[in-house]
C-alpha cells in the first residue's frame, strides 16, 4: 500500500511537470497550431510511457517487458532534458526582462522566447543522442596510480581492476556483459573488484545475462560485494548465482592474498543500507577485519557505497574502492549525488584513508551518460615516495 502510494505520488509530480513545460514552451514554438497540438500529444504520451518503462520489470512477458523499457527510460532521458532546459530557458529569460526593464527596448524579447523555445527540444533531442551513444558504447579504460606509505617492494604495480554499477537489466544484457568481461581479461589484472551493482532483476529473469563474468580471470581471483540494487532484486539468491559463476563474496570478511612473497588484505563489505533489507547483512568494515593479520598493512577495502569511507577509516584501512554515484550519470544529478555520499567520482582522501569511486561500468535507468563517462578502473598500488 506504501508503495502504491508512492507511485501514486510520484506520477503526479511527473503530471505536473510536463504541464510546466508544455505552458512554458509550446505558445512560443515557432509552429502552427497543429504542431503545436502534436507536441501536447507527445507530453501526453511521455507521460504515460515513463511509468510503463520504470514498472516493465515487473512484466513477466518477454520481449514486451523489454521493448516497453527501452520506450520508457529514452523517454525518461530525453524529458529530463527538456525539464532541465526549459528551467534553464525560464532563467535566461528571466535575466533577459531585468535587462528590459532597466534599459527598455533594447532586447528583441519576443525573438527570444520564439529562439530559445525551438532550440530547448533541440538540444534535449541532441543531448539524449549523445548521451545515448556514450551509455552503450564499451566503457573505457581509466587508469589510476595510488601512492601508499611503506608499500612493500612486491607490492610496487599490484594492479586491481575494478567494475562497478553494471546493472544487468531491461536494457543491458548479455552481449553488454561480454564486452566488459573481454576488456577486463585484456588487462591481465592481479586481482579483480567487483563493487556492486552488477543486476536489476531476478536471477530467474537475468541468468543467462550475467553468465560472461564466470570468464573474469585474474592472477588473485575476482572478489564481489553486494550493492543496494542485489537486495532489490533478491540478494540471497544472486549471492549464490555469483559464487556459482566462480566470484568470491565478500559479506563483511576478507581474504589475505601473498603476492611475490608480500601479503595484503582484501576485504569486503555488504552494501550501507543492507541492514534495512537483512540485519543479519548490516554493512560492518571493522568486522570484515576480524582475525587479519595485524602485521598485514595493505589493507583494501571494496564497499559499494563511498560513505562506508569514514568507518573504513578508522578501521584502518589503506584503500576503498566504490561505485554506486555513477559520477552522476547525467547533468544535473551530479549535484544531487553530493547530497548523499562524500565523494562523486575519481580518487579521494579521508581520514588517512584512500577512496576511488568509479562512474560505473554501466548505467542506472535512462540509457544516458553525460559528463559522467562509464569507466573499467585499472588500480594500480605505487610507492608513495614515487609519485
Amino acid at each position: 500500500m506504501r508503495r502504491i502510494s508512492f507511485l501514486v505520488r510520484v506520477i503526479l509530480i511527473g503530471i505536473l511537470l510536463h504541464v510546466y513545460v508544455g505552458f512554458r514552451l509550446i505558445p512560443d514554438l515557432p509552429v502552427g497550431t497543429p504542431l503545436r497540438a502534436l507536441a501536447a500529444l507527445w507530453l501526453v504520451l511521455s507521460v504515460c510511457v515513463i511509468p510503463l518503462g520504470v514498472l516493465a520489470r515487473n512484466i513477466e512477458q518477454q520481449p514486451l517487458a523489454d521493448r516497453l523499457a527501452w520506450l520508457g527510460l529514452l523517454v525518461l532521458g530525453f524529458f529530463s532534458s527538456l525539464l532541465v532546459l526549459t528551467l534553464a530557458r525560464d532563467l535566461l529569460l528571466a535575466s533577459l526582462l531585468t535587462i528590459d526593464a532597466i534599459r527598455p527596448h533594447t532586447l528583441p524579447l519576443a525573438t527570444w522566447r520564439i529562439n530559445t523555445a525551438a532550440a530547448v527540444p533541440l538540444l534535449a533531442l541532441l543531448s539524449t543522442a549523445v548521451g545515448l551513444f556514450n551509455a552503450r558504447r564499451r566503457a573505457r579504460v581509466v587508469t589510476i596510480d595510488i601512492p601508499i606509505d611503506d608499500l612493500p617492494a612486491a607490492l610496487d604495480g599490484f594492479t586491481i581492476v575494478q567494475i562497478s554499477d553494471i546493472h544487468v537489466g531491461p536494457t543491458i544484457k548479455r552481449s553488454y556483459v561480454d564486452a566488459i568481461v573481454d576488456a577486463v581479461n585484456r588487462l591481465k589484472p592481479d586481482l579483480i573488484a567487483v563493487t556492486g551493482d552488477v543486476v536489476d532483476g531476478s536471477v530467474e529473469q537475468l541468468s543467462s545475462h550475467t553468465q560472461p563474468l564466470s570468464r573474469l580471470t585474474a592472477l588473485h581471483g575476482a572478489y564481489l560485494v553486494t550493492g543496494n540494487h542485489e537486495y532489490y532484486s533478491g540478494a540471497h539468491a544472486w549471492i549464490d548465482e555469483f559464487r556459482r559463476l566462480g566470484l568470491t563474496v565478500l559479506l563483511n570478511e576478507h581474504v589475505v592474498v601473498e603476492h611475490k612473497g608480500a601479503q595484503a588484505v582484501i576485504a569486503g563489505v555488504t552494501d550501507y543500507s543492507a541492514g534495512h533489507f537483512d540485519p543479519a547483512h548490516a554493512s560492518d568494515p571493522a568486522a570484515a577485519l576480524t582475525g587479519a593479520p595485524g602485521d598485514v598493512l595493505i589493507r583494501v577495502l571494496l564497499a559499494h557505497q563511498p560513505r562506508s569511507a569514514e568507518a573504513a577509516a578508522d578501521a584502518g584501512f589503506t584503500l576503498q574502492l566504490s561505485g554506486h554515484t555513477h559520477g552522476g550519470q547525467f547533468f544535473p544529478w551530479n549535484f544531487f549525488v553530493r547530497l548523499q555520499q562524500p565523494f562523486t567520482a575519481g580518487l579521494a582522501r579521508m581520514n588517512g584513508l584512500w577512496v576511488y569511486t568509479s562512474r560505473g561500468t554501466g548505467y542506472w535507468g535512462p540509457p544516458k551518460r553525460l559528463g559522467a563517462p562509464s569507466e573499467i578502473t585499472r588500480v594500480r598500488l605505487v610507492p608513495a615516495e614515487g609519485v
